[in-house]
Formats: C-alpha cells, sequence, structure tokens
C-alpha cells in the first residue's frame, strides 16, 4: 500500500449524553458511546464509509495513520472528531503518547490524540469569514456536493436515544435494522460530509491558513484538551441554597401580590400597572430605574423580583452538565469562534460573560456556600442569588497543591489603538505606567486627575468616555456604556464626544485613513498600505493584513449606501440575528476589529511564550496557569508581557497574582 499523506474524516455516532449541553468530551466518555459509521478518504482519493455499527472495521494502515504524527488529519470542526477517535483507539488498547516512549507519565497522563497532525477545515472557513456550519459554508461557497438536508432527522434516529413507545417495541435506540432504507441513506449522508469538507478546502486552496495560526490552533486544542478543575461541592451546594431561595422568593413574592406566577413579565407589568406604576420593561436597567421613584411597598416587590430573575445558579447547573469523570471542564474554548478578529467565543460555561465578583471577603461567603450553611449566608449576605453569581468563578480551582497564576495585559487595546495610529501623549501614559482613564480625563478637562485624589471624580468621566468613544461611537455609545446611569446628564454628553475626539486627533485621523483605503481597494481594487497595515481586494474577498502576517477576510465586499444614505463598503457575514446577510460598515468599525484582532494576535504570542506552562484557561486579555506555589509570578508576567518582534515600539504591560481559585482580582 502507498504511504498515506493525509486522511479527510467524518463520523457519525451515538451516546446518551447531550452533546449540545455537555460537549464532546463528555459524550465521548459516556459508556454507551459508539461510533456508527467512519467515513474517509485518503489523499483525496474515492471516499469510502465503513459500517462500524454493523460490524465493518477500520483497516489497520488507518488505524495506524490516525496516531501517526506525520500523517494530516481533515475534518469540519476537527475536535469532534480527534476526541471521538481518542475513546475508540483507547478502547483498542492503542497508546496516545505523543512521545511513543511508553513512559509512564505520558501514558497516564494522554487521553486524547496528539492535535499536532490535525488540521479543521472548519478553521479555514472561519478564517475567511465563512460560516461556522458545514452547511451555510457549502451554500456560500456555491460548491457542487452540499450537506444533505436530511441530515439532522437521520441524526436523531440514530445517534440519539428515542422515547420508548408500543409502536416501536419500547425500545430506547434505533439500530440500522430497524430503518434499512434510512441506514442507507445515513451512510450516503456520511459520505457526502467528507466530500463537502474536501469542496471546501478545494474551493479555499488558493487561500491557505499560515503555519502560524495552525499552531495556535493546535495550544488551542492541547487548553481544550487539558480542561479546568471544577469544584463539584462548591457546584452542588449553590445549587441547593439556589432552590431554596428561589423558593422563598416566590412564596414571599406571592404573599405581597397575590400572582400565580410572579416569574411571569405579563403578570408582573400588570400587577405593577394595578399598583400605579406603568413599565414596558422589566429588565435590569428598567428596574434599577422604576426603584428610584417607586414607592416603599413596591420597591420591596421589585427587589424581591429582581433578585428571583438573577440566573446565577444556570452556569452552575451548566458545569453539572461539562463536567468529566475526573472532575474537569472541556471544551470551554472556541478557536476563531469571532471569524471577524479571529478571537475565541465561549462554549458549554462560557467563559467569556462570567459575573464579576466584588464581594470583600468572598473566601468565607464560599466556605460558607460550601457547607451548605443557607440561613448563615441569607443572615450574613441578605441578596442570595448575587452571593452565589458572584462565586461562580471561584467554582475554578487548580490541582490539589497547585495555585491559579493570573496574568492579564493591561488596557491593551488602548495601548494598541494608541500604538497604531501614534498618539504620543497615550504613548507616554503607558510608557509611565500611568492610569489611562486619569489621563484621558485630565486632557480632556485641562486639568490633573488623580485617582481618589485630585479633581478625582473626573475620572469616571474619562472612563466611560475611552470605553464608549474609541471606534466612533457618539452620545448614543454613551448612553449605551451606562452613561446616564453613573450620574452624566444628557447635555454633558455631545460635550464630552467632542472633547475626546480633540484630545485624540491621531486616532480620529486613523478610523478615516482606514475607511478610505477599504472605499478604494472595494471600488478601484487599488491596494495600499498605511499604519503597517495592508488592503487588497482579489478573488471576491477584502483583506485586510495585519502586522502579526494574518489576515483578516470580508467576503462579497462592494459599494453600498448606508442608512444616512452616504456610501460604505457592504460585506457578507452573520449578523446580529445571527444569519448570514449583507452587512456595511465604516473606518471605526474595520479599525475596531483591527484593533481586537491585533489584541488577539498578541495573547496568542503570550500562549506560545507560555506554551510550556498549564495554560488551563483564557478570559478575554487574561491567562490562568495551573502551577506549582514556587513558580515566580513576576516571570510569568514578565513574559506574557513581552512585545511581539511585528510590534515594535508598542508598550505593552501585564499584572498578575496568586489564587487557589478563580476570581477577579
Amino acid at each position: 500500500m502507498a504511504k498515506v499523506n493525509s486522511l479527510s474524516l467524518d463520523l457519525e455516532t451515538f451516546s446518551s449524553i447531550d452533546l449540545s449541553k455537555c460537549g464532546v468530551y463528555k459524550y465521548a466518555s459516556s459508556p454507551d458511546f459508539e461510533i456508527l459509521l467512519f467515513g474517509y478518504s485518503i489523499d483525496s482519493g474515492e471516499v469510502r464509509t465503513i459500517d462500524l455499527a454493523q460490524g465493518e472495521t477500520i483497516p489497520q494502515e488507518i488505524i495506524d495513520a490516525l496516531v501517526s504524527d506525520g500523517v494530516v488529519k481533515w475534518a469540519y470542526n476537527a475536535n469532534f472528531e480527534r476526541v471521538c477517535l481518542s475513546r475508540y483507539l483507547h478502547d483498542l488498547g492503542i497508546s496516545l503518547d505523543p512521545f511513543h516512549d511508553n513512559h509512564p507519565l505520558s501514558t497516564v497522563m494522554t487521553q486524547f490524540l496528539n492535535p499536532e497532525s490535525w488540521r479543521c477545515s472548519m478553521i479555514w472557513s472561519a478564517t475567511m469569514g465563512l460560516p461556522l456550519s458545514l452547511e451555510g459554508v457549502g451554500s456560500v461557497l456555491g460548491l457542487e456536493k452540499q450537506k444533505l438536508t436530511e441530515g439532522k432527522e437521520l441524526i436523531k434516529y440514530f445517534c440519539q436515544p428515542c422515547t420508548p413507545t408500543k409502536a416501536n417495541g419500547g425500545r430506547t435506540r434505533n439500530l440500522p435494522s430497524d430503518a434499512p432504507d434510512k441506514w442507507t441513506l445515513f451512510k450516503k449522508y456520511n459520505r457526502r460530509d467528507v466530500e463537502t469538507e474536501m469542496g471546501i478546502k478545494a474551493r479555499l486552496a488558493k487561500f491557505p491558513v499560515s503555519g502560524s495560526v495552525w499552531d495556535e490552533y493546535h495550544i488551542d486544542q492541547e487548553i481544550n484538551d487539558r480542561g479546568v478543575r471544577l469544584d463539584m461541592d462548591l457546584v452542588e451546594k449553590a445549587i441547593t441554597i439556589d432552590t431554596r431561595s428561589r423558593t422563598e422568593l416566590t412564596a414571599a413574592i406571592k404573599k405581597l401580590t397575590g400572582l400565580k406566577n410572579p416569574n411571569s413579565v405579563q403578570q408582573m407589568k400588570q400587577w405593577l400597572s394595578d399598583n400605579g406604576l406603568e413599565t414596558d420593561s422589566l429588565g435590569k436597567k428598567a428596574v434599577a430605574k422604576l426603584l428610584k421613584t417607586a414607592p416603599p411597598e413596591l420597591q420591596t416587590v421589585l427587589k424581591l423580583r429582581q433578585q428571583l430573575a438573577k440566573s446565577s445558579v444556570r452556569k452552575y447547573q451548566t458545569m453539572q452538565k461539562a463536567v468529566c469523570k475526573d472532575g474537569r471542564a472541556r471544551g470551554m474554548f472556541q478557536f476563531y469562534g469571532a471569524s471577524r478578529t479571529g478571537r475565541w467565543a465561549g462554549r458549554l460555561i462560557q467563559m467569556q460573560n462570567l459575573p464579576q465578583n466584588h464581594l470583600p471577603d468572598l473566601a468565607e461567603a464560599r466556605a460558607l456556600v460550601k457547607s451548605g450553611n443557607f440561613e448563615a449566608v441569607k443572615m450574613l449576605y441578605e441578596d442570595v442569588p448575587d452571593t452565589l453569581s458572584q462565586l461562580i468563578r471561584t467554582a475554578f480551582i487548580p490541582k490539589d497543591g497547585m495555585l491559579f497564576y493570573v496574568a492579564d495585559f493591561s488596557a491593551i487595546e488602548a495601548r494598541v489603538i494608541a500604538w497604531y495610529a501614534g498618539e504620543k501623549w497615550r504613548q507616554k501614559v503607558f510608557e509611565n505606567g500611568g492610569d489611562i482613564y486619569c489621563a484621558s480625563a485630565s486632557q480632556m478637562f485641562h486639568v490633573p486627575v488623580v485617582k481618589h485624589g485630585v479633581n478625582g471624580h473626573l475620572r469616571q468621566k474619562g472612563k466611560i468616555a475611552e470605553l464608549a468613544l474609541g471606534y466612533g461611537g457618539s452620545v448614543g455609545a454613551l448612553k449605551a456604556m451606562g452613561a446616564l446611569e453613573m450620574g452624566l446628564s444628557e447635555d454633558e454628553l455631545p460635550p464630552l464626544v467632542d472633547a475626546w475626539r480633540q484630545t485624540n486627533p491621531h486616532i480620529v485621523q486613523f478610523w478615516w485613513d482606514v475607511d478610505r483605503a477599504v472605499m478604494n481597494a472595494v471600488r478601484y481594487h487599488t491596494p495600499s498600505t498605511i499604519y503597517g497595515l495592508s488592503f487588497e481586494c482579489r478573488s471576491g474577498m477584502l483583506f485586510i493584513r495585519l502586522p502579526s502576517g494574518r489576515k483578516l477576510a470580508y467576503v462579497k465586499p462592494k459599494i453600498g449606501i448606508n442608512r444616512f444614505g452616504g456610501e460604505c463598503v457592504t460585506y457578507e457575514g452573520i449578523g446580529a440575528s445571527k444569519k448570514w446577510e449583507r452587512l456595511d460598515s465604516y473606518g471605526p468599525k474595520f479599525v475596531e476589529n483591527i484593533v481586537q484582532a491585533t489584541s488577539r494576535d498578541i495573547l496568542c504570542y503570550a500562549m506560545k511564550t507560555l506554551r510550556c506552562c498549564r495554560i488551563v484557561m483564557h478570559v478575554h486579555d487574561e491567562l490562568i496557569i495551573e502551577a506549582d506555589p514556587d513558580v515566580s509570578l513576576e516571570v510569568i508576567c514578565e513574559q506574557m508581557g513581552r512585545t511581539p518582534p511585528w510590534a515594535k515600539d508598542l508598550k505593552l504591560r501585564a499584572d498578575g497574582y496568586t489564587t487557589p481559585f478563580y476570581k477577579k482580582d
């Protein structure tokens, strides 16, 4: 047999674990997990399907190829295939030791196939700004062989448990023999998925993914494989306490209002209206506003409803579902989840939107919840749902005898945009270790501003201006950022916008220079390079090349008209409705993509620098490392804060702390 260079793969599998709620790592660890169909192509040749469910076996040459680091394995969402095949090979007694030395440590520690030889066509699609679904990519690319639409129904029929009925003879699972015609179609579906995946690769061949991005993907896979330990005792106790708290809160509201279902927004709005308080919404901001003017008896009800509405327990429940047998949660990070910038997206527990913690006695509150003492928690902290919410981060813990080393970049996006634009006063602030919010307020209002000192009240205005106005935002952005709730008046907002823009003329210039470069690239197909960025249109794509060498891609760009009647660049992508549609953009929005993408590349550089450490999580611009207590925090922060060679003169700083459980310092 000729040497195998690459395999294209697709699996159809069965497990009683819900994949969407628990993730592939938990899914593949189920005792009843089974690979039903193994579709493959060797070196882009004929696609074959091995019917494992009906006794066929995977040839030894393919097994050898799967464990060989010298054979490239391709799949759409390759993480699924790799994890599932790891379980399959493990059950066959095949070692997954990447060092091939049968060392006891590597044999014990290795649970998954080495990701180094795996490639993912979903990631390739994402780098091109395409959808993350196989069906969506096939449709946008207009592939000849697209994913079969019958697939969802067939997967539901064969890959998931079924409800026992008289009609199906009381069975809890459908086998090939229960529907031979459907099974034949399922095998066709399996082959077609391999063909579609190969079609994507062929269509995108002129836009290869760089080796450095694949290296980043492999680091991502290592982090997902490693997972992070969960304090399941805390999780279980938090759920129990939440259940009791919600029961008491519901009873209290029912007693005060007489409502059958106080959780019902409609019922509660009607009750408030009957009691003289009109409102269109019971959202967080709306309730906070109502509390300022409502009479005491209505305030009591609104506060109780506010507590009841807090969904603190959901993340704990997700932890319950996602945790693997060894007490670790895996698969929480989606590489290239945000295809316009390449940033990560959260999966399962959604690490990117964890509630903040502000409790001064966090450790004490945590210990109290772990003890399961509801009455004490209620007495000491009053708002039980809020307390549980603040403790969510602390459910992530290191291995016994280790600590978490948490290191993050200080004001990374503010540093990056100042570096690009050449806004010297800002760069000087960062160089001198200053507070950008104080410095911004000082520049805007022409007075010294010191945190907790002289003119300290102006720092908040500087902060909100920094957060809202850096990417072309105006009065609306300030409002969305909560300016009015922070005590700013409506009349203060336009002057605040003007002051910030006058203070940062180079950033404003940066917006419109990028706008012009993008417009020229799309309209005239004229490539250009400004601010270390390259703009080019070719093959129906707009590319913005970053200093790191990575490219941002925008599908089918053209000149269109925005809602204000002016010209703008439009392109195809996933919109706010989660549908593929035509979107419009302009200079400041492209700058936002550029800055966020560059910040992401800096984080990736830090990940590569610290790869030898046990990175277990990353949240925005923060790395969480599981390490021995004698490791130097100073060294980790120094290594994280190193400037990439492609970002000369960019001023970076990383700060950090150690902790026995994850928290926001």
